[in-house]
């Protein structure tokens, strides 16, 4: 058996406000000290992790002098270097200071709208320096509470141009990004715009440069709107559109969570690392979510390990589900082509094709009594997460 130890290559990342966060909800203070980003890199090599991400803000104070910034960026890249740790995805904050309030692309104001945009080059400048290569756009406050305040198909008409004139700030810089837009159905916001992975792949097959964009989908935000998030994921993977992707653990229909991966849903966490070990994505791992508020310091990278060790335990035992032979055998079953069907359909409209269509022909009634032995799949997909089969 594993010793689930992670190693580099597993390319498992936390954010800096992940590890770092301190234990604050809208009901109680902090229970936790400050952690420093360089303790953060030190800890998180020692544990096995690949890399770190970050706001910007997250590093750099929002009202830090250029000195300052150069100093504190500096002090982070050595501590990078030292512990072998590197920066895959960069971000900006645009929903905490108050010039957020009622939102940054999708504000009614256009200065509001031009310092987000600002802000986000400064960051992009950042990630660059740092070595990201994608960076994600997580419109938290990109919303509405009061309908009237803001006329909905202007408030994506000001997104659009924010998106644009970004990507074409990291094409005339050469920073090579690829853009990942994080969607959230509410939290902060009341509704918040593009709040689904099919909401916010629409949106990108309108922007200038759709190519360089894609999704970053997150556990929590479609579990909290009652979505199947494993068919998100497929979705976008599908269209070749899944750039980066947050992992943690959520009840369906609470508030925002963020538990540790793997925490909540076992068998939905088991088909969706199913799903990109089978998918051979080969993007990060990152783990947005917070230790639990209970926890003191030693919590915090108990938190950490055990949302690697978790998916390690999960990737194992997709290993066990794709050998088993009852399990492939039904599933084999499902997909049997007597007719040879499959590749006519593949192949499209002809003439040909629209004949073998066309004349069809069997016993419908009979065809509608098969049983597909979902129930004894389902079963052994249990029996394989609580470790009887394999």
């Amino acid at each position: 058996m594993s010793s689930y130890q992670p190693q580099k290559s597993d390319k498992f990342t936390f954010g800096l406000w992940t590890v770092g966060n301190r234990g604050r909800d809208p009901f109680g203070d902090s229970v936790r000290d400050v952690v420093t980003p360089v303790r953060i890199v030190k800890e998180l090599s020692k544990l096995g992790a690949y890399g770190v991400n970050l706001h910007d803000n997250d590093l750099v104070p929002i009202d830090a002098t250029p000195a300052e910034r150069d100093a504190i960026v500096n002090e982070f890249k050595r501590a990078l270097s030292d512990y072998g740790m590197t920066v895959p995805m960069a971000t900006t904050n645009l929903f905490f200071d108050p010039i957020f309030k009622d939102g940054a692309f999708s504000s009614n104001d256009p200065l509001v709208r031009s310092y987000a945009v600002q802000k986000t080059m400064r960051s992009m400048d950042l990630g660059a320096e740092l070595g990201a290569k994608v960076y994600v756009f997580w419109g938290g406050r990109e919303g509405t509470e009061v309908d009237a305040s803001k006329r909905p198909m202007d408030s994506i008409k000001y997104f659009r141009e924010c998106m644009d004139f970004l990507c074409e700030y990291s094409i005339d810089k050469g920073y090579g990004y690829k853009f990942a837009l994080e969607p959230k159905p509410n939290e902060p916001r009341s509704d918040i715009f593009l709040p689904t992975v099919g909401s916010a792949l629409a949106f990108i097959a309108t922007l200038k440069h759709s190519e360089m964009c894609g999704v970053n989908p997150e556990v929590a935000h479609e579990t909290i709107a009652g979505l199947n998030f494993v068919h998100a994921v497929a979705q976008a993977l599908e269209c070749g559109k899944l750039f980066h992707i947050d992992l943690n653990g959520q009840k369906m229909g609470r508030y925002d969570q963020d538990f540790r991966f793997a925490q909540e849903d076992l068998k939905g966490a088991f088909f969706l690392v199913k799903l990109l070990e089978d998918a051979g994505y080969d993007g990060m791992r990152h783990f947005d979510a917070h230790p639990l508020r209970t926890e003191d310091d030693n919590g915090v990278w108990d938190f950490a390990t055990g949302c690697m060790r978790s998916y390690l335990i999960l990737k194992e035992k997709v290993a066990v589900f794709n050998a088993d032979p009852e399990i492939q055998g039904i599933i084999n079953g499902l997909t049997n082509d007597p007719n040879n069907l499959a590749p006519v359909l593949t192949a499209g409209y002809s003439a040909a094709n629209l004949a073998t269509i066309d004349l069809l022909s069997f016993d419908r009634v009979e065809y509608g009594k098969r049983g597909l032995s979902y129930e004894k799949l389902d079963q052994l997909t249990t029996e394989v997460l609580l470790g009887i089969r394999g």
